[in-house]
C-alpha cells in the first residue's frame, strides 16, 4: 500500500485544511494517509467518514509529540499511532500548546513593538485555538509587510539569535514514548536523520519505541542504513512521509512524495 503517515494540516502548523489534504491524497493514488498533528488529537473528533470521490483511502489519526532529550537538550519528536486513550496524550501535550500559544503572542507582541502591524484578532490559529510563528509570518507575508515565509527576514527573527528566536519546554521524549503506550498506541521515533537522535534509539526502545521513521525528506543514504541496522537490532518497524505541511515548510515536497516502509504500514494498519 501507498501510505504516507506523517501530514500535518491547519490542525496544527500546516496551511491546508484535512479536506485539502484528502483532495490531494486522492489525486496522488494513495491508499492510507496519516494526519500527524504537533500535540494535540482534536482532529480525530474532525476526520471524516465520508468525503466527495471516496477512492477507498484510509486516513489515520495520528499525533506528534515535540519531545526533548532533556540532559543534552536534543530535540526528539516522538510519532504516535492508534491511540486508545487520547485523554493521557493530552495530559501531556496540552501543556505544551499552551506554552507555544503564549510563546508566539510574545513573538507578534515584540514584532509589534518594533514597527510590524500585526492584528492578533485576525491571525489563523491552529484548530482556531492555538497561535503558531507561521501564522505571524503568514500574516506578515499577506499584508506585504515582508516579501517571503522563508527568506531572509524569517531567519534573521525567528532564528540566529535573533528577537523571537526563543523557544518553549517540550515534553521528555521518554515520557512520550511511554504515553502513547499507556494510551494503546504505537511509538515511532520521528525523523532521527533530521535531528541526529540515533545514539537515543536503544534506550527510547528499552522504553517502549515501536519504530523509526526511515524515509524522510532528512534522511541521508548513511542514515537509513543506520536506522535499519537499529531496527534489526531491536526489532523496530520502519515507517515515512511527507511531513507535509504546505506553505508552512521551506520544503517542495507534497503529501505521498515520502511512503512509508512495508514493515510500517503492516505495523499501523492492521488495527
Amino acid at each position: 500500500m501507498k501510505a504516507d503517515l506523517h501530514i500535518h494540516s491547519t490542525v496544527s502548523d500546516g496551511s491546508d485544511t484535512i479536506d485539502e489534504i484528502i483532495g490531494i491524497a486522492q489525486e496522488k493514488g494513495l491508499d492510507v494517509i496519516a494526519l500527524t498533528e504537533h500535540d494535540t488529537l482534536s482532529h480525530l473528533t474532525q476526520i471524516p467518514e465520508q468525503f466527495p470521490g471516496d477512492t477507498g483511502l484510509r486516513i489515520l489519526g495520528g499525533v506528534e509529540i515535540s519531545g526533548i532529550h532533556r540532559p543534552t537538550n536534543t530535540r526528539a519528536h516522538v510519532l504516535g499511532y492508534n491511540i486508545q486513550k487520547p485523554e493521557l496524550v493530552a495530559r501531556l501535550t496540552q501543556p505544551v500548546l499552551e506554552a507555544r500559544h503564549r510563546n508566539s503572542v510574545k513573538q507578534a507582541t515584540l514584532l509589534v513593538q518594533a514597527g510590524y502591524e500585526i492584528d492578533l484578532a485576525q491571525l489563523a490559529q491552529a484548530d482556531g485555538k492555538y497561535l503558531y510563528k507561521q501564522h505571524i509570518m503568514d500574516w506578515l507575508v499577506t499584508t506585504g509587510q515582508v516579501p517571503e515565509m522563508f527568506g531572509d527576514f524569517y531567519y534573521r527573527t525567528f532564528k540566529q539569535g535573533g528577537m523571537c528566536a526563543f523557544d518553549i519546554e517540550y515534553a521528555d521524549v521518554f515520557e512520550a514514548v511511554k504515553t502513547v503506550k499507556e494510551a494503546g498506541g504505537l511509538a515511532v521515533l520521528a525523523h532521527p536523520g533530521q535531528q541526529q537522535s540515533f545514539w537515543l534509539i536503544p534506550e527510547l526502545a528499552e522504553a517502549g519505541l515501536d519504530g523509526l521513521e526511515l524515509n524522510h525528506h532528512t534522511s541521508s543514504p548513511q542514515d537509513k542504513q543506520i536506522m535499519r541496522e537499529y531496527a534489526q537490532q531491536y526489532k523496530l518497524f520502519l515507517t515515512g512521509g511527507s511531513d507535509y505541511h504546505g506553505l508552512y515548510e521551506p520544503q517542495p515536497f507534497g503529501v505521498g512524495d515520502f511512503l512509508a516502509e512495508e514493515s510500517g504500514v503492516r505495523a499501523i494498519c492492521r488495527q
